[in-house]
């Protein structure tokens, strides 16, 4: 077991690292809620959550494929065309903290009705929760600095808008 740890925290395994972190904590997350939400009488939200971290990777997984195969095909790297990779690459990753945002806003919108206020708070709060842990699977597959440092800020902006509209 040390062996294998040993391994996993070598530099050379360092994405497969970030991937397998973010989808333990990911995991450990729907664990550590299902019985709040239960508690709170909203236990079907743990299933919806669930699908979509299960949407959420396999997305992440198709849309880096294709960046990866669009910036070979346009020969766009980060030592050519700086400028062109970061920029690509942090539309993408915004796009997808977005989205999650967007889905954990509805979804949390979807759940609150009747139910009394601190549920409702209790939801919300999970709802944002549900953006970082969100954020780590996303920062995942674009660990640069920069892309940290935006989208996490567009995901909790675009949860806390979304979250006041509806």
């Amino acid at each position: 077991m040390a062996e294998i740890s040993k391994w996993l925290t070598h530099e050379d395994q360092k994405d497969l690292f970030e991937l397998l972190f973010a989808a333990t904590l990911n995991l450990l997350f729907l664990l550590l809620i299902s019985p709040v939400l239960w508690m709170l009488g909203t236990p079907t939200l743990t299933l919806v959550l669930a699908q979509g971290y299960g949407l959420l990777w396999v997305g992440l997984l198709v849309s880096t494929a294709l960046l990866k195969f669009a910036h070979r095909l346009f020969k766009v790297n980060i030592y050519d065309h700086a400028n062109a990779f970061v920029i690509s690459n942090l539309i993408v990753s915004c796009l997808w903290q977005a989205g999650w945002a967007l889905f954990a806003a509805s979804t949390v919108h979807n759940f609150r009705s009747g139910a009394p206020m601190g549920t409702v708070v209790l939801l919300y709060l999970i709802g944002l929760l549900s953006c970082l842990t969100a954020f780590l699977a996303v920062s995942s597959f674009f660990q640069g600095h920069i892309y940290k440092f935006v989208s996490l800020p567009v995901a909790l902006l675009v949860f806390i808008i979304v979250s006041l509209t509806l």
